[in-house]
């Protein structure tokens, strides 16, 4: 789970992101879902549009994506979504930490 200073720095980076996943009115297809696995693994931070032509909004979109790879959602933003997932293996992205409150 993403904390709201993590967040915002990948949205930063967000923001010089290509665009690299587009959405038509064929919805979530297995072969998006799989587009998008293969981009998490090799990125861990994709930006994705969907287009007016869709049936889904871009909202259910990222949910649906987030969902099928196991990611984080980051921010949705007209018709463009941004979603994170860790590379475990080899992690090219470092997020802020998590500081613990005091009691």
């Amino acid at each position: 789970m993403l904390n709201s200073k993590q967040r915002a720095a990948l949205r930063a980076m967000a923001a010089t992101a290509d665009t690299i996943l587009i959405v038509g009115k064929g919805g979530v297809t297995e072969t998006v879902v799989a587009q998008a696995a293969d981009a998490l693994k090799a990125r861990e931070l994709i930006k994705g549009k969907v287009l007016e032509s869709a049936l889904l909004s871009p909202r259910e979109v990222c949910d649906a994506l987030c969902a099928a790879c196991r990611a984080e959602p980051v921010q949705c933003i007209g018709s463009k979504f941004v979603i994170y997932k860790r590379n475990e293996r080899n992690p090219k992205i470092t997020l802020p930490s998590a500081k613990k409150k005091k009691a």
